[in-house]
């Protein structure tokens, strides 16, 4: 383990508030004690927002590898040639072709040992699209790149973990889409991952129902019965400590929530509405069950808001923070497993 960590960020949309956050997160002199950062994007685009919001004490240290950076300085590789051209507040494909390649360069970086986390800035998904990148997000794409088949999306803020069974697809497909494999799947890598990236010894794990009241034992809806059940049923054999299914407005509503470690939740809506109702300006999107650590924040491109210097950097800056914990924690488990008569202390 590097003595200082190296996090590698992407600039996300050039014409989001992708430079908003980070500039306004890298102001923070804590945040180059804490780490080294390297964003992967473009020293003119970069000049371009700084003037939009009139930023003036602060700059970017131009160099052409993440071997080049200075550990004392906030660190910016150009990826793109001159021709970049900034629209603020708009979506074009423009912007998707100058989000892709950092993102690339970054990924082979990370893959490569040479950065030690990856934070991601909001990209458009629409507008990423191409005969390189057919994804519907951020941990779709990284995933195939790691050759991983089975990742979970995760929202974490300092008192609740998020997970989603089904992710990036349509409501119409989810019922179909659960099984009990699937799930089971999922609460593996939640139960791993608390353990290794949190430092939580026995993890619980509150599995949601599809259905309002959790099918109310059948009478509105069975997967609980037969698929969701099953799959909890199943984990606790393998020493997961899984409960439920529970009603999401119960859970949710209640004191409940706090007396788990991790929520699954079966869609993308039923975890990430309540999730951002509560943690919006704070919350992290954490991709867990890569052999790679990325986080980004849980908010998107802010087309609306860009140059107005409104965006809030928290959720950005907490996604920095959480990628430096994820990598230091994964380190420590590493040496406990070498070494099991050291104690494993539990994050603050």
């Amino acid at each position: 383990m590097r003595e200082k960590l190296i996090i590698g960020i992407t600039h996300g949309d050039i014409n989001g508030i992708g430079y908003e956050v980070i500039i306004k997160t890298l102001l923070d002199p804590r945040i180059i004690e804490m780490c080294t950062p390297v964003v992967y994007g473009s020293p003119k685009v970069a000049a371009y927002h700084r003037k939009a919001l009139n930023i003036n004490n602060f700059s970017f240290n131009n160099v052409k590898n993440v071997e080049e950076s200075n550990s004392k300085r906030a660190n910016i590789i150009d990826c793109l040639d001159d021709n970049v051209r900034v629209e603020l507040g708009k979506s074009t494909t423009h912007a998707g072709e100058c989000a892709l390649k950092p993102l690339q360069m970054a990924i082979d970086d990370l893959k490569a040992g040479k950065i030690d986390a990856l934070v991601t800035a909001p990209i458009n998904k629409n507008n990423m699209q191409s005969s390189e990148f057919t994804f519907p997000g951020h941990s779709e794409y990284l995933a195939k790149r790691c050759e991983t088949e089975d990742f979970l999306m995760l929202l974490v803020s300092e008192s609740l973990r998020v997970g989603v069974v089904a992710g990036h697809i349509p409501i119409s497909k989810v019922s179909s889409y659960i099984t009990e494999a699937l799930i089971l799947s999922k609460l593996r890598i939640m139960n791993e991952s608390l353990i290794k990236d949190f430092g939580i010894r026995k993890p619980r794990i509150a599995v949601l129902g599809l259905n309002p009241h959790a099918g109310d034992e059948g009478v509105i809806g069975d997967e609980e019965k037969k698929v969701i059940i099953p799959a909890i049923n199943k984990a606790k054999t393998e020493n997961i400590m899984a409960l439920g299914p529970y009603p999401a407005d119960g859970l949710f509503g209640s004191d409940n929530m706090s007396k788990f470690d991790g929520i699954l939740a079966m869609y993308h809506d039923q975890g990430l509405v309540p999730f951002k109702t509560l943690y919006f300006d704070s919350g992290v999107n954490f991709t867990a069950g890569l052999p790679i650590v990325r986080t980004s924040p849980d908010h998107g491109t802010a087309y609306d808001i860009v140059g107005k210097g409104i965006a809030s950097e928290e959720s950005f800056r907490q996604a920095l923070y959480m990628a430096i914990d994820i990598v230091k924690n994964r380190n420590q488990y590493k040496e406990l497993r070498k070494n099991p008569l050291q104690s494993f202390e539990t994050p603050n």
